[in-house]
């Protein structure tokens, strides 16, 4: 299956393991699994980052493209497909654009969203598959 991990599961798996689920833990460690990581997620760390807003526990944000593929992420683009269509996803329970591009990227790419975020779950009216 196809995973997207967002920004925090990201954080999570390469600062605090231990703050992902037991589930989420197996599940990135899986080798048949195929986890992505957003360019957009490298994107909401570097500005929350130079906003200091996200501390990040002696890395910075240059250090996570390395930590993703060393964990075994791979790292998707986001493509002119995704962004043009972006308009059509109407629920907005979140305001947050970082959020709500890698909700879409993950319709649009029918990617599994590994999120703990409980108003991700809200977007599954819209198709969005997620796990936790």
């Amino acid at each position: 299956m196809n995973y997207l991990v967002d920004t925090h599961t990201l954080i999570w798996a390469v600062c605090s393991p231990g703050k992902l689920s037991p589930k989420i833990r197996l599940l990135l460690r899986n080798p048949d699994e195929n986890i992505m990581v957003s360019v957009v997620s490298f994107w909401e760390i570097s500005l929350k980052y130079s906003l200091g807003k996200l501390y990040l526990e002696g890395l910075t944000p240059e250090d996570f493209v390395e930590a993703a593929t060393d964990t075994g992420f791979q790292i998707v683009e986001l493509n002119a497909f995704t962004t043009s269509t972006y308009h059509q996803l109407k629920a907005t329970h979140h305001r947050d654009p970082f959020d709500r591009m890698l909700i879409w990227q993950a319709i649009r790419q029918d990617y599994t969203l590994i999120s703990k975020d409980k108003a991700v779950h809200l977007y599954q009216s819209e198709g969005l598959k997620v796990a936790w």
